[in-house]
């Protein structure tokens, strides 16, 4: 397939979501590796196996993503004053165009200072449930981290690592960020 430049007057910030492809998007870039042609695990599933690694060893609630999660946490509340982190989230409101438009005003503050601010990234639609097909969304990666320190800080990914350590005390100092 040749590799056409989009027109000059496309505006990606308007542009339509069309499910369809963008699934198929999302497909691709989860297991296509285009060097080898070879079905693979590149980076989006391997953040996600990071990721819920890192919940298994350590509470959500001790956990800091990035070295600017006050300020992303303080945006998103800004930004979104009525976003419930324990809610399930609505993919279709996310990717609308409203949300789509509030969202990208919400990233493009962090171009500069987050790297691959806009990368891919699964993300569970609801922090009850563990990572599946049914359960897991597509999304550039701002809107991952400022989901997850919302999840975070409000101790919703916690039963990851309670149900990896059962016999620990709830109230110990295991599962911080020094043990």
């Amino acid at each position: 397939m040749p590799n056409v430049p989009a027109p000059k007057s496309f505006k990606a910030e308007e542009a339509d979501n069309l499910e369809d492809i963008e699934k198929q998007f999302a497909v691709k870039a989860i297991l296509f590796n285009t060097d080898t042609g070879a079905l693979s695990w590149p980076k989006a599933v391997e953040h996600m196996s990071i990721y819920w690694g890192i919940l298994e060893k350590m509470r959500g609630s001790r956990l800091r993503l990035t070295k600017m999660d006050n300020d992303i946490y303080e945006h998103l509340k800004r930004d979104f004053p009525g976003f419930n982190p324990a809610e399930t989230i609505d993919e279709d409101k996310m990717k609308d165009k409203f949300g789509k438009e509030k969202w990208r005003e919400f990233m493009m503050a962090y171009e500069k200072k987050v790297g691959d601010y806009n990368f891919g990234t699964l993300l569970r639609s609801n922090p009850k449930f563990e990572y599946g097909e049914k359960e897991t969304i597509f999304v550039p990666r701002m809107q991952f981290y400022a989901i997850e320190i919302a999840r975070n800080r409000a101790g919703l990914n916690d039963w990851i690592y309670e149900r990896e350590h059962p016999d620990e005390d709830i109230k110990s100092p295991q599962g911080t960020a020094s043990s």
